[in-house]
């Protein structure tokens, strides 16, 4: 068996998959979705009436006013008509490094939707009235979270005709990315009230050109996830939500909308059974993904609070984790998130002592790639092993000729007596490369690369390298590890093939965060030191010598 060709195989189905991935993610035909007739209202229906979708947004424009709400870390806009979020600023994630804009994660803007809605339905929610959705009134237009202040808790008072007053409650803490919204109903009537919260994300389904990722490159997820007791985490896509509609019960939970680096999720009652739901509105132009609590019941004179939180901000583990179970699996590793994980910790930590992510990634390869040399060493001497044979090899073919099973059982014997393992070369590989794609991931996904510098010229570790320079010193130094490893192969297209790989590489690794692209640049110098070192044990032993004078 040929170890270079099995490497070969392995980096171009890697290659492939990361190819094929994109593509189906940006360019593959989008399915069709299912001829339903759908409301396109934005307040879903009670969990237990049988009712239509209650027109929405029906307050005149007049009486509507959007009311700021600044922390330390948020600025947010939320409408009176509903008491929705529409629009979310991380005050301390600008939209480029060096500009003072900060990122806008929410926002309702022609042709760009991205809200977080909350309200009450049920047969005596005020968010399921005929006449459409209360208007909140509130004492300021603006309110600023105060020096010395850890909570700025912001009420929002609307009454019914019946006497009944909810106020709504925003509050926002100092040092986080959590908005606690709760409805404090006063049940002043004389009959007993029924209503449940709900809460949702609403966006538009195409994605905003500064989301679109190089074609070449493999993308982070956009869409929409949940997690129920069924499924720590599960990707609802859009194209999923077009065709039909999510219905889950579950204790606990949650459910957001996702991008590259940030995420708005609504957590709902930890102990309590929620619904999860999604649905397309607006001719599938939009995408709602929401949690309805269970229902409540609220005596005549008594009082009841209803809410849950919403996170909005960057995607942040340990923040995360302590607001919602799972919710830290946002960051998406993909199906390797059990050794991404540990990595990200290792990265995390050693950034904590160098203080710069860019040698933190320097010394994460270099441990990753000394705690494989075991296996590299196995490689490479299977590799030297294999080539020595390959004299006998041939041989064996010139007399077997086209007589497979006597080649086969010649090359058995051969590989017995020679003490040769054929695989040898190619599962130190195949156990490698796991690890490779999950430290690929690992900084992918990891926000706090984001505008990150390293040195010189590198001042944002999560785009790709300004002036090609890192791309170019990592094709130049796959082009030599390639020469520092003599091949058996004799078919001139294979050849050809493996003589491009570098420069293919090199092109693919232009729009690669410059990152990634210092991670597989220190990992093929390390490649090249430990391939010198093994060769040179190898020469003391006999064996690449030998090889070198055949």
């Amino acid at each position: 068996m040929d170890s270079q060709r099995n490497l070969l195989v392995i980096g171009l189905l890697v290659v492939s998959f990361l190819l094929w991935q994109q593509w189906q993610t940006d360019k593959a035909p989008k399915p069709q979705a299912a001829a339903v007739t759908q409301t396109d209202s934005s307040v879903p229906q009670a969990s237990t009436t049988a009712n239509a979708d209650v027109p929405a947004d029906q307050a005149p424009q007049t009486h509507r006013q959007l009311i700021t709400l600044v922390s330390d870390q948020l600025q947010l806009q939320v409408d009176t008509l509903g008491g929705d979020i529409v629009d979310a600023k991380l005050l301390n994630h600008t939209v480029a490094q060096g500009s003072s804009e900060p990122f806008e994660l929410l926002m309702d803007k022609p042709g760009r939707l991205y809200i977080a809605q909350s309200g009450l339905i049920g047969r005596d929610g005020p968010d399921s009235r005929a006449e459409g959705r209360p208007v909140y009134t509130t004492t300021a237009s603006e309110f600023r979270l105060a020096d010395g202040q850890d909570k700025l808790v912001v009420p929002f008072s609307w009454t019914n005709a019946d006497g009944v007053t909810f106020t709504k409650e925003f509050t926002l803490t100092r040092g986080k990315f959590t908005v606690d919204v709760d409805y404090k109903v006063n049940n002043s009537s004389s009959k007993p009230l029924e209503m449940q919260f709900y809460g949702q994300l609403k966006q538009t389904i195409a994605a905003p050109a500064d989301q679109q990722s190089h074609a070449l490159m493999a993308s982070a997820y956009r869409g929409a996830a949940y997690s129920s007791t069924e499924n720590r985490y599960k990707k609802e896509t859009f194209d999923n939500i077009k065709e039909s509609n999510l219905n889950v019960t579950t204790e606990g939970g949650w459910v957001g909308m996702l991008q590259h680096y940030f995420v708005a999720a609504w957590a709902g009652e930890p102990n309590g059974k929620n619904n999860l739901y999604t649905r397309a509105v607006s001719n599938n132009q939009d995408a709602i993904i929401g949690l309805k609590e269970p229902m409540q019941s609220i005596a005549a004179g008594n009082t009841a609070t209803l809410g849950a939180t919403l996170w909005v901000g960057p995607k942040l583990q340990d923040e995360m984790a302590a607001v919602a179970k799972h919710l830290d699996l946002t960051v998406d590793y993909g199906w390797l998130w059990f050794i991404a994980q540990p990595m990200f910790k290792l990265l995390k930590f050693l950034h904590s002592l160098v203080g710069n992510w860019g040698v933190a990634i320097i010394l994460i390869t270099l441990i990753v790639r000394g705690g494989m040399y075991p296996l590299t060493k196995a490689q490479y001497t299977s590799m030297a092993k294999m080539r020595m044979l390959q004299p006998k090899l041939q041989a064996l073919r010139e007399r077997f000729g086209d007589d497979r099973q006597k080649m086969s059982q010649g090359m058995m014997e051969l590989y017995k007596q020679e003490k040769v393992n054929p695989l040898g070369g190619c599962f130190p590989i195949l156990i490698q490369m796991p690890i490779f794609i999950a430290l690929y991931w690992t900084l992918m996904e990891s926000v706090e690369l984001r505008h990150a510098p390293f040195a010189l010229w590198l001042t944002d570790l999560s785009v790709k390298d300004p002036f090609f320079v890192l791309p170019l010193l990592m094709g130049a130094t796959m082009w030599w590890i390639q020469k520092m490893s003599p091949t058996t192969v004799t078919d001139p297209m294979q050849q050809k093939v493996m003589q491009f790989m570098p420069i293919i590489f090199t092109f693919m690794f232009l729009w690669f965060p410059a990152g990634l692209t210092l991670y597989w640049l220190v990992s093929n110098i390390v490649t090249i030191c430990q391939q010198t070192l093994i060769y040179r044990q190898l020469e003391k032993k006999g064996l690449h010598s030998r090889e070198k004078k055949k």
